[in-house]
């Protein structure tokens, strides 16, 4: 796509790719100018606009499991098919949840207190009142760094009351949301309060999803935040007997079955495959827009546009749309499950585009080096990276690297040594004054406003973002399906990869401790 090009200024105390020069790049520079003129804004809305057509048609929604996912299926493979893709599906089951009901928690005595609450992802169903019993070792005020073993240990629970109803009020930290909830269920409580831990940015309580319990529970289990959660905890342990109200009314199915769209280049050498991924599900509150109906369309656009120059490949470029990302990874860890060894080792790279059309936008490129964040992905990853930083510093844009968290697609992939990269244009966290001086925008606000939100529809895009970060999408696509040369030193491109157990504080947008 066509865009302006413009010098940012005040970049002071911002990571940003114009501020050093980076190493060459082992991939030999292509010509990308063709695939970004062919990849416009209004090409990527079109599909927007049809994904929103589809929302509103099914409830609002396009989360995998309902119509509205499988209506999304059918308009990406038709897309494809007409571009003259070899297109399947790859079905799979998956546990799906969703909130019939806004979740309720009230104190009922000794002071009527209304809360805010949010449902954990797999949480049952039911109305309970009763007394709150405290766990062991929860630590109020917190410890100085994440650290509290509340609930940790089935020892952590009294037995509850055979005759009256009891709610187990846990502390967040050091073991996963289900641990905690499974020992106060089987210690024989109604429901279960989870608080936020109380550490600078463990506070809050994030309405939409608080965490996921990776399977599904027959007792309630609701969040707080650690205001709330601390002021309950003194009360009770201070000896004022409090009883609360826990209402939440959830669908689950265990065995939900939704699909991967997968979508091959006639051409391209078979042994050198670039997976270009982008999750296809929204959340169940929304029509997803941006996340991920941009990285969706921008997908598609870019597939569309590869077909339309006649683009003729020298790796195989395989275009995948996962499902259950929302629920965990699961579409993009269920395919990379599927494949043995010497399939995996076809696979040279992933390239993965979650949300790249936020309105108070950053350009993050994942760092694939691991130089300003706690990790590094595989061999090949840094080369990605510098595929990206180096695009945007050559059109004068600035950029900054964002971390391998395990929040997106590309998590199963470096888990089994696979190199891969991406962009993000950032999701529920705050934009800082350095940021706002360097992309422009909103300090103090969200990147994405509508983050899981019913919000999240057509509206809440920037064009500016589709414009930028489209254009970088297509050049490293590009880029990676007509290289020559490799990664390495010695100019090979493709590792033999292996299986690894990743091990990541998030199963997709949802932390699980």
């Amino acid at each position: 796509m066509r865009r302006r090009l413009f010098v940012v200024l005040g970049m002071v105390g911002v990571m940003i790719a114009l501020a050093a020069p980076t190493p060459a790049l082992a991939v030999d520079d292509v010509n990308t100018r063709r695939i970004r003129e062919a990849v416009t804004v209004g090409g990527i809305l079109s599909h927007e606009r049809a994904l929103q057509r589809i929302a509103n048609r099914n409830g609002g929604t396009r989360a995998s499991g309902t119509p509205g996912y499988a209506a999304s299926a059918e308009y990406v493979k038709g897309v494809l098919t007409r571009a003259g893709y070899q297109v399947s599906e790859q079905e799979f089951t998956f546990p799906f949840f969703r909130d019939v009901a806004p979740p309720q928690l009230t104190q009922v005595a000794p002071t009527p207190t209304t809360y805010t609450t949010g449902t954990f992802q797999y949480s049952g169903s039911g109305d309970v009142t009763g007394t709150v019993v405290a766990a062991a070792n929860t630590q109020v005020p917190p410890p100085p760094t994440p650290g509290s073993a509340s609930g940790c240990a089935p020892t952590d629970f009294a037995p509850a009351s055979a005759t009256e109803p009891q709610v187990a009020l846990v502390q967040r930290g050091t073991c996963t949301f289900a641990i905690k909830a499974a020992n106060a269920q089987a210690a024989g409580y109604d429901a279960v309060i989870i608080f936020n831990e109380g550490q600078p940015g463990r506070t809050d309580i994030d309405v939409s999803f608080p965490g996921t319990l990776g399977e599904v529970f027959d007792i309630p289990v609701v969040g707080l935040s650690f205001a709330d959660g601390a002021a309950l905890y003194t009360a009770v342990t201070g000896g004022t007997p409090t009883t609360v109200r826990v209402v939440a009314t959830t669908e689950a199915d265990l065995n939900a079955r939704t699909t991967n769209v997968i979508a091959d280049s006639p051409g391209g050498d078979p042994d050198k495959v670039l997976v270009v991924g982008a999750h296809l599900d929204s959340v169940v509150e929304g029509a997803g827009a941006n996340d991920n109906g941009s990285g969706t369309s921008v997908t598609l656009e870019i597939a569309e546009a590869m077909a339309q120059i006649r683009a003729n490949p020298r790796q195989k470029v395989r275009f995948a749309f996962w499902g259950a990302e929302e629920n965990g990874l699961l579409g993009a860890q269920y395919y990379v499950d599927q494949l043995d060894d010497a399939q995996l080792g076809t696979i040279f790279a992933n390239l993965n585009f979650d949300m790249v059309g936020s309105r108070n936008y950053v350009r993050f490129v994942y760092d694939g080096d691991g130089s300003d964040t706690p990790e590094a992905g595989p061999p090949g990853s840094a080369q990605i990276e510098q595929l990206f930083t180096q695009y945007f510093a050559g059109q004068g844009l600035a950029s900054e690297p964002t971390a391998f968290d395990g929040r997106s697609d590309y998590g199963p992939f470096i888990a089994a040594g696979i190199p891969a990269g991406g962009l993000f244009s950032g999701a529920e966290g705050i934009k800082t004054p350095e940021q706002a001086a360097v992309y422009g925008g909103t300090a103090g606000a969200p990147y994405d406003p509508c983050y899981h939100q019913a919000c999240d529809d057509i509206r809440n895009l920037s064009t500016a973002a589709l414009n930028e970060l489209g254009d970088a999408a297509a050049h490293a696509v590009f880029t990676l399906a007509r290289t020559r040369t490799g990664f390495f030193e010695d100019g090979s491109l493709r590792v033999q990869s292996r299986r690894a157990a990743p091990d990541f504080d998030f199963r997709g947008p949802h932390s699980i401790r």
